[in-house]
């Protein structure tokens, strides 16, 4: 996976792992909030249908307590009229009350008279429930409540029904009523399928929302990472083409010193050669004096191979230090340019990385340079020093600072400048430039991180 597409994997996946988590919380949420009202809602219908099975219960019991008070165990007729009363108290289309003794012989049944006078004690639901059986125990146990399945009489249909009985023992029969309870699940049914609906609904809208979303971050990052690589590009063409100018401008200084010095050094020499050896033919004291200087000439171009391979890569600074090595850039400096060159490096303990005392004095030799080339300074002062562990150097010149014309900048825009800079900006340091009509003065601060760690140090030694 290339750096792009990780940049937008990292874009993407967070916000789609994000909105799928909310969305399923949401949804989560949601549906357990819906579940309890539901259940809530069922309950409240349930004790609304015993409350009213109670009360029908009451009622009935009303209408029959005269006639069971004052009759006998064996009163046939007072059976006959409570059996009457009981038949004519139905209400509705599905609300009738029913009466068993407790062998199981059906003594009421308005709604389904085929029943009466047979036994159904051994009656079982489609659940598997005795349902007289049960009926039977419940009423002897004290009455009470008993849910099962029983035909309902306007559909013909089996439908969960919930009912109440009472015993009238001295007669030994049960007495009772129930309601249906398919409108209850009915009305749970509908709102569960209401519930899955506004579970769908809310995942079109999330989805309407996170499309979109995820369509314009995924566009933005794609724009970003093209503008990135673009400035990156940018960016990479410009260091190409700074190495390159660098790279030039370096050879063309190295030319123009082979060409001002050693080859004219050279040249000079060869022709005092040929002009000693015309004077050994005629004039052999003449001959040594011309020879003399040759050799002088000659000297002259040693030091000059000497001074541009020091300027390529000082030995001082790799077997001496940073130290030694600026001394002599110094001294070198004011032999060259007759510039008062001082130096002061008492508070410095060189713990340098390589690297590090290298880019420090590349900075140094740099701002010698601009100092010959541009500032018309006759005093350069060199300060090194320590500061915390942090290696610091400061540069200072009396010369007419950035304001004379000579094309350099504090800002940085002088190749010689950037140059400086970038050294710093390697090992994390800072370049600061201070510049005004009376001198400029240039501050490198290497970080602690500059340094060898202990290790390093004992391998160097």
């Amino acid at each position: 996976m290339t750096l792009r597409h990780q940049i937008i994997a990292l874009a993407i996946l967070p916000l789609v792992i994000a909105i799928l988590a909310i969305t399923a919380f949401i949804t989560w949420q949601s549906a357990n909030l819906t579940k309890e009202n539901i259940a809530t809602f069922e309950q409240n219908m349930l004790k609304a249908k015993e409350t009213e099975i109670l009360n029908l219960i009451h009622l009935a019991l009303s209408a029959i307590q005269t006639t069971y008070r004052d009759a006998d165990a064996d009163d046939q007729a007072a059976k006959d009229r409570v059996a009457a009363i009981l038949t004519s108290l139905d209400y509705g289309k599905d609300g009738y009350f029913f009466a068993y003794d407790y062998d199981g012989n059906n003594i009421v049944h308005p709604r389904q008279s085929f029943r009466h006078g047979r036994n159904w004690l051994d009656l079982t639901d489609p659940d598997g429930d005795k349902v007289i059986a049960e009926l039977i125990a419940t009423a002897k146990a004290g009455g009470g409540l008993h849910q099962y399945k029983w035909q309902k009489p306007s559909s013909g249909q089996m439908a969960d029904k919930l009912s109440f009985v009472v015993s009238l023992d001295k007669w030994r029969w049960v007495v009772g009523t129930g309601v249906y309870l398919d409108d209850v699940f009915a009305q749970t049914a509908a709102a569960n399928a209401s519930m899955r609906a506004s579970i769908r609904s809310t995942f079109v809208i999330v989805a309407l929302i996170a499309v979109p979303a995820v369509i314009v971050v995924f566009t933005t990052c794609m724009l970003l990472t093209f503008h990135e690589r673009r400035m990156a590009d940018g960016k990479l063409k410009a260091l190409t083409q700074r190495v390159i100018d660098t790279q030039e401008e370096e050879r063309a200084r190295l030319a123009r010193e082979l060409h001002d010095g050693i080859s004219q050094n050279l040249v000079g020499v060869r022709y005092a050669m040929d002009l000693a050896g015309r004077k050994v033919r005629t004039d052999v004291n003449d001959a040594a004096r011309t020879i003399d200087r040759g050799v002088e000439a000659l000297n002259g171009a040693i030091k000059e191979i000497r001074r541009l391979s020091h300027d390529l890569r000082p030995r001082v600074l790799d077997d001496m230090g940073l130290t030694a090595a600026l001394q002599a850039l110094c001294f070198n400096f004011q032999e060259r340019t007759g510039i008062s060159t001082q130096i002061e490096a008492s508070g410095f303990i060189d713990r340098l990385k390589p690297g590090a005392s290298t880019a420090l004095y590349r900075v140094a030799q740099e701002a010698f340079n601009n100092v010959e080339r541009h500032s018309g300074a006759d005093r350069l002062a060199v300060k090194l020093w320590s500061e915390d562990g942090r290696a610091r150097m400061t540069v200072s010149d009396n010369g007419a600072g950035f304001g004379d014309g000579n094309g350099a900048s504090p800002g940085g825009h002088g190749l010689g400048l950037r140059n400086m800079q970038e050294r710093m900006a390697h090992f994390r340091g800072l370049l600061l430039i201070d510049s005004n009509a009376a001198g400029t003065t240039l501050t490198a601060m290497m970080p602690k991180s500059a340094n060898m760690q202990p290790h390093d140090e004992v391998e160097a030694a």
